[in-house]
């Protein structure tokens, strides 16, 4: 199917162009003493505005949607490559990739190009608005997209075309980013493995056979696979955090009510949290600072400054005070995971930071919250938004929304009253005396895909994430290393309340420390 910011700042010195499949930075370097190799000259004639890309070779096109989010920014910037090249890239790139792990549901290839020329005239005029202009993003398909179907992943929703883009979708596009399609996810987000019956099963890129993480995980799989610079999704329990985990890629979920809802599908009110996935860190910082701010759609969102969430970022571990919670966290992990978790955070301890091994008391407790709260509310929203439609779900989300039922109304009360305690500021005393706590992301190691599909199978998969969607308190998943079977395990790290920008600063020292994470092989 085809339809139809503010600035943001670059570290110059951080910014070097190079072949393959990762990106360096080479921090003192200069990009004004030198031109950078135009990767695309061969395939410009001496009149043509654009690269024929139709004539470039896949390694070609590879090496350029491999960029990291700020050297693509830097080369238009610097007219070195046109929006045009990098979305033809990207587009080619989907083509090429689509068939193996089915990411997209729908690709906005007319709508891309368009935007991707109007974003070149822009620039050519002056008006160049910041590190997304020109850049092609994906967002998950719960967001509304004006003109363009927005599905949530469902039948019922599939023929559904919006009038109006959500909040986070109309803030991209005013920073001039490029829409390239809607992403693949778990029916309507429920649930962690991103099967799906009415629009294909997203696959894991690393292991094709393997489940990519849920319900983001076309978002987790498109940036990984470089058919996207970034991508936005949705974590209610897990669902940004999760599938950057198993796939290899960075994703952050911010503060509660940093980053505004208002034109997304909702699945838990009290729990939704939207935000970015990219490759890097600093790219997520980057894609979180253009979409937050209050919405008017949004009554839960915040009326807050927007900090600058690069500000802070290259400040590295020394010094960074790190919690290990003792409690709940190690209870149920593989072991192989831990030893590589563990084997992460001993790295940011050698680097200079201060690790800590705390008591978190009520992490169970908050874990236990989180799953009553959003089996209450997501049944309260499906019984009055699609009533009569039980036949329309898929098997999953139905025995889900069946056994939502065992939630009384007393529980869910006291549910909520623990959500707001700890949004009022209990959640933040196990903090209290450290910067960030420290954990894996995923406890256990991801399904097949045929394992995912069976109704009832016991999972603890978000037992750790969705602690934090619970107390709202930002949380990020950066890849730490890799499982015995290959797929890629994520060091999670979350902070206090309204204090992305230390999350993000862990982060990237951590990233820092690790070195480049490789790609799948073939690149997915």
């Amino acid at each position: 199917m085809t339809t139809r910011g503010g600035r943001h700042g670059l570290d110059r010195g951080a910014l070097r162009h190079r072949s393959g499949r990762g990106q360096r930075h080479a921090r003192g370097a200069d990009p004004g003493r030198g031109r950078r190799r135009d990767p695309w000259r061969d395939l410009r004639g001496p009149h043509a505005e654009h690269a024929r890309v139709g004539e470039a070779p896949p390694a070609l096109i590879q090496e350029t949607t491999a960029l990291d989010l700020e050297n693509a920014a830097a080369l238009i910037r610097e007219r070195r490559i046109s929006p045009t090249e990098l979305t033809e890239a990207c587009l080619a790139r989907i083509a090429a990739v689509e068939p193996r792990v089915n990411a997209f549901i729908t690709v906005t290839a007319d709508l891309a190009r368009a935007e991707a020329l109007e974003a070149e005239h822009e620039i050519a005029a002056g008006r160049y608005r910041g590190a997304l202009h020109g850049i092609p993003v994906a967002v998950k398909d719960l967001f509304a997209t004006k003109g363009t179907r927005t599905t949530a992943g469902s039948r019922i929703l599939k023929d559904w075309i919006p009038e109006d883009d959500a909040t986070v979708v109309r803030k991209l596009r005013e920073a001039g980013a490029v829409l390239l399609g809607k992403l693949g996810l778990h029916e309507f987000a429920y649930g962690i493995s991103s099967v799906n019956p009415h629009f294909g099963d997203v696959r894991n890129p690393w292991d094709t056979t393997k489940i990519p993480g849920g319900s983001s995980g076309g978002s987790a799989v498109a940036v990984v696979v470089t058919e996207a610079y970034a991508t936005i999704g949705s974590d209610t329990g897990g669902s940004i955090r999760i599938p950057a985990s198993l796939c290899g890629c960075v994703g952050l979920k911010p503060t509660y009510g940093r980053v505004g809802l208002g034109g997304a599908v909702p699945l838990s009110w009290s729990l939704d949290h939207p935000g970015p996935l990219a490759r890097g860190v600093r790219a997520v910082a980057i894609v979180t600072t253009a979409i937050a701010g209050k919405d008017p759609g949004d009554p839960a969102s915040a009326d807050r400054p927007v900090p600058d969430m690069l500000g802070g970022i290259e400040r590295g571990a020394r010094g960074l005070r790190i919690g290990v919670p003792k409690e709940h966290v190690w209870d149920e992990c593989d072991p192989a995971i831990a030893t590589v978790v563990r084997a992460a955070i001993d790295a940011l301890a050698a680097a200079g930071a201060e690790v800590h091994e705390i008591a978190w008391p009520r992490a169970a407790e908050y874990a236990r919250a989180a799953s009553q709260v959003l089996a209450i509310e997501a049944r309260a929203y499906h019984m009055a938004a699609y009533p009569g439609r039980e036949a329309d779900y898929g098997p999953l989300i139905a025995a889900r929304l069946r056994s939502a039922g065992d939630v009384d109304a007393e529980t869910y009360a006291r549910a909520l009253r623990l959500l707001i305690e700890a949004r009022a500021g209990a959640a933040d005393e196990t903090v209290a005396g450290i910067d960030v706590l420290a954990m894996p992301t995923v406890p256990t190691r991801a399904w097949t895909i045929e394992q995912a599909k069976e109704i009832g199978r016991p999972s603890e998969w978000t037992r750790i994430t969705r602690i934090f969607d619970l107390t709202g308190q930002p949380a990020i998943s950066v890849p730490c290393g890799r499982d015995p079977d290959g797929l890629p395990v994520g060091l999670q790290l979350a902070g206090r309340l309204w204090d992305e920008a230390t999350v993000l600063r862990a982060a990237r020292a951590y990233e820092l420390v690790r070195g480049p994470f490789p790609l799948p092989p073939q690149g997915g």
